[in-house]
């Protein structure tokens, strides 16, 4: 399938529904992150055999702070394992990595930051596919750092016309479009502070479907009723 010809270019998802489907069977918390990591492994590919061009995915907010002390531990640890175990097998398949939030926290161990920074290093050629994590990231903190910047540069120039064209690129991604489509899985029907200020003409579907169960089927679903949708932008 070739999704720019329905104008689906970018594709963000919040992985919602781990802890449920752990609960479900009666183990941890951590058992579903870890489940649902084949989930987003099949999504991946699925984005390389469909020619997606980006894939935006909410690995961990600001909010995940005050879950308790195990589960943040087992994240850090989590998210850190998985780029080492995956990153080479993406990277050979011509994904580019990027990381989305406040990678400055100093709550946010070395490790990981040193691995986060090589691994966009490591890929920042490839062009198959740009896979951007959300880790530490919170919308309203974003665009609050960026108003600081924009202001810190314009200070007394600041105007509509000037915030309309330059504001972007204060934002962490500056190159990253606005996605076209965003999947919430686990069947909560809310933004959970996530890109507030890039999904202003996104398509939302949400799915009953646990993010550990979440598969291709899903996928080509939220792809055909997509291309149903009339996107007018404002326009009548």
């Amino acid at each position: 399938m070739d999704l720019a010809k329905i104008d689906l270019n970018h594709i963000a998802i919040i992985m919602d529904g781990n802890g449920r489907w752990a609960q479900d069977r009666g183990l941890e918390r951590t058992a579903g992150h870890a489940a649902g990591e084949e989930s987003l492994s099949k999504t991946i590919h699925w984005a390389l055999e469909n020619n997606l061009k980006w894939l935006t995915v909410y690995a961990f907010s600001t909010e995940n702070w005050m879950r308790s002390s195990d589960e943040v531990e087992f994240l850090m640890f989590f998210n850190r394992d998985l780029l080492i175990r995956r990153r080479e097998e993406f990277n050979n398949l011509g994904v580019r990595f990027h990381f989305l939030g406040d990678l400055d926290d100093e709550k946010i161990p070395v490790e990981n930051k040193v691995l986060m920074s090589e691994t966009e290093k490591q890929t920042s050629s490839n062009i198959k596919l740009n896979l951007v994590f959300a880790f530490n990231y919170g919308s309203r903190d974003e665009v609050h750092k960026s108003i600081e910047k924009f202001t810190n540069d314009h200070d007394s120039n600041i105007n509509v016309e000037l915030v309309s064209d330059k504001f972007r690129n204060y934002m962490y991604i500056p190159s990253m479009p606005d996605p076209d489509l965003l999947i919430r899985t686990a069947g909560e029907q809310r933004l959970s502070n996530f890109l507030l200020y890039q999904l202003s003409y996104t398509e939302l579907m949400f799915f009953k479907t646990l993010w550990p169960e979440f598969c291709e089927d899903e996928l080509n679903q939220a792809v055909e009723e997509f291309s149903k949708r009339k996107r007018t932008y404002g326009k009548a």
